[in-house]
This record gives structure tokens, sequence and C-alpha cells, in this order.
């Protein structure tokens, strides 16, 4: 007890995200503080515990020794401490209790719908908090305590990460009727020439259409990449652009009488659309509820 007196426990979280990220501004993203007083942090760091931690080497950064042995207690207590913090129970209809969430603006149009009626009427003290991130930056999130629950695809999680399928998707190509009628077919290279319109959080993303593609020495002709849903819909009428993507972010179209979908001519995998949490979570009688109800409210009946 003598030694927790003389550190600050923030600095504990902080030391987390640098040991985590090996660097002072990815840390400092993380964390949601500037890269000045991340700087300052590991300097009160190296401090107290004497060392280095974090050693310039081939221009980046690596741990020290110390910083090595560290990493692994340092996750089990701050673990242990959030889940001493957790509430024992929970009663939805008087809980007074903020969640933070990230998904992309497919899912949050697909899920927060039916999810916020459903809190309005049986949690109405409960609050939301959304983000929107890279796959692998939705998991860093969720591994280091700032995130509760990451909507996406996750084809591999780090330890401790629990994922839960919310439903199963397919994938659809969306183009003008103008610049394609419905009479029209696209064969594979027809399709592959077409400029084409990529949802991604980075421009340089490798999805599974991506994946796919490469896995038979393809490449189609992407002219747009962006990470916004609605824009991405919005930028096709008048266009001969083509965009791929799934299913259910065309349920809208009825909107865009302009526009129509068709199954693209090549094979591309399912979607296992999932929900991810860190498994000190997993006994928090509020998490539990929250899963089951972003759960209930995926499914195609609820929406």
């Amino acid at each position: 007890m003598d030694e927790l007196r003389k550190i600050d426990l923030n600095l504990l979280l902080a030391l987390h995200a640098l040991l985590s990220e090996r660097h002072v501004t990815r840390a400092a993203l993380r964390l949601h503080r500037s890269q000045p007083a991340v700087s300052h942090a590991l300097a009160q760091l190296r401090t107290h515990f004497n060392d280095p931690l974090l050693v310039r080497q081939a221009g980046g950064m690596v741990l020290s020794a110390r910083a090595q042995w560290l990493l692994k207690p340092l996750q089990d207590a701050l673990g242990s401490l959030n889940g001493l913090l957790a509430s024992p129970q929970f009663d939805p209809a008087v809980a007074q209790r903020r969640f933070r969430l990230a998904m992309s603006d497919y899912a949050a149009r697909i899920v927060l719908p039916p999810l916020l009626r459903h809190l309005r009427r049986a949690a109405p003290g409960i609050e939301l908090a959304i983000s929107q991130a890279s796959r692998e930056g939705m998991l860093a999130q969720v591994q280091d305590g700032e995130l509760d629950l990451a909507l996406g695809v996750f084809d591999d999680v780090p330890e401790g990460i629990t994922r839960q399928t919310l439903f199963i998707e397919h994938f659809v190509s969306i183009a003008d009727r103008a610049s394609l009628p419905e009479d029209q077919t696209l064969s594979l290279h027809a399709w592959l020439a077409r400029p084409q319109v990529m949802l991604a959080m980075r421009p340089d993303a490798f999805d599974e259409v991506e994946r796919a593609l490469a896995a038979q020495g393809l490449k189609r002709q992407v002219v747009l990449a962006l990470p916004h849903w609605g824009a991405a819909i919005d930028v096709l009428p008048g266009t001969d652009l083509l965009l791929t993507v799934a299913s259910r972010a065309a349920d809208s179209l009825h909107a865009f009488g302009e526009l129509r979908q068709f199954a693209p001519p090549i094979e591309l995998p399912q979607i296992d659309y999932q929900q991810a949490w860190h498994a000190r979570k997993e006994n928090d009688p509020a998490h539990r509820w929250l899963r089951d109800a972003v759960y209930a409210a995926s499914q195609p009946q609820a929406n």
C-alpha cells in the first residue's frame, strides 16, 4: 500500500498505453490526451521506476527489460481495479450509467434506432457515447478499458477479448440505374474495370472484398475510399461508380429510386458481424444487460 501512495493511478493508465503502443503520439490518441501531457507522464514514470521504460532504437521505440516485465502484471492489475469498481447489481429501470461504444455508421444505422427505443422504455437513465475507429483501434481501446463494446468484423482478437456474433451478412453491389439498367449484368471483367467506391476507415485498408480479389490475383479500380456509409451512397446517383457493401446497408435504397443493387459477379465471403468486449467486463451485470440489448437490437425483426 505504501507504494500505491507514491504514484497517481492515472499514471498507470498512461503507462499501460505507452507500453502497449510503444509510441507517445499513439498512446496520447488512445488516452484522449495531448502529446505533451503524455510525454510529461512518461517522464514522471521514468523517474518513479528509475528506468527509461521506452528506448529509442532503429527509428522506433522498444521496451526496456523492466518495461517488458511490467506489462502483464500491469494489465492484470488494471483489470482487477476495473472489476472492483464495477457495480455488482444492475436495475435498468433506475440505473444511471454511461456506456462507451464504437461502431461504424453502418452499424449505427442498423443497431442504434431499435436499441435507443428499447433504452428509452426500459432504461431511461442509460447514456451511450458512440465513437468510430478502425478495427484495430477499437480492439485496442476495448483492451485498454476505454470502450465497453466494439461492433465490427474482427477476424483476430487479442487475448482477453470476447466476441459474439450479432448477425451474418453478405455483400451486394449498388449502381446508378441510368449507368447500369436493370436488364444489364456485369461480367467479372466489366465489374473489375468499373470505377468503384470502397468503404474503409483507412484508404489503404485490406478488407474482405480486397482479400477475396487478391486470393484470385484480381484487383478492382477504386477511385474513392471513404469511411462514411451515407456519403458513399450519396455519391452514386449520376455517376458510373459501383459500391459493394453489406446487404443491410442497402435496406434503405427505396429512398434512392435511381439506384439498383445486384449480386457481385465474384464469390465473396459472408460477413460475421460481432460485438467484442474485454473479459474483465464479462460478469458485470450492467454490461451483460447492454450486450443482450445490443444483440436483440441487431436482429432483423428489431428494425
